[in-house]
């Protein structure tokens, strides 16, 4: 293998993990996952860092990797059972603030993959924010990514009655 072909290399890796910006919008720590080869949808994480005074919203997100891409929560039903639902006007970023979509939490969720997802390969993402219009991001599919330890335990749950 050449040193040109290294270096390539190196730099298309490094652009997978280094953050996108648009205007005052930062995203971070992207990363892609789904169930298993033939599953139906999947879901994207990520940091979103407003470095603005103003509040920012994530209103909507795109993905040639699936027919539909919804902002998703969890909930936590009446009767005590945790639900995904769709979230209708997006994400509010607060102003200098950060929105963390995480597992088990607020998320992205392709509905209707247009092929699998394998760990290694990257999806193509458009963030549509209010203000700061739109971002594109290339996320990585990682499928041996762990949530975090007690995550479930420190987060705050939304009862469907909210």
């Amino acid at each position: 293998m050449s040193i040109k072909t290294v270096l390539l290399a190196a730099a298309a890796a490094a652009t997978l993990v280094m953050p996108a910006f648009a205007g005052d919008i930062m995203i971070k720590d992207a990363y892609a996952r789904a169930s298993g080869k033939s599953a139906k949808s999947g879901a994207a994480f990520m940091t979103i860092m407003n470095n603005s005074n103003e509040p920012d919203r994530l209103v909507s997100a795109t993905s040639p990797a699936a027919k539909r891409l919804e902002t998703h929560t969890h909930i936590m039903t009446d009767d005590g059972v945790m639900q995904m639902r769709e979230v209708k006007g997006g994400f509010p970023i607060p102003a200098n603030g950060t929105h963390m979509l995480q597992r088990g939490g607020d998320h992205l969720m392709f509905m209707g993959l247009n092929g699998p997802m394998l760990d290694g390969d990257t999806v193509t993402v458009t963030l549509t924010f209010e203000k700061a219009g739109d971002i594109t991001v290339d996320i990585p599919v990682d499928l041996k990514r762990k949530p975090k330890k007690m995550m479930h335990k420190k987060m705050k749950m939304k009862k469907a009655s909210e």
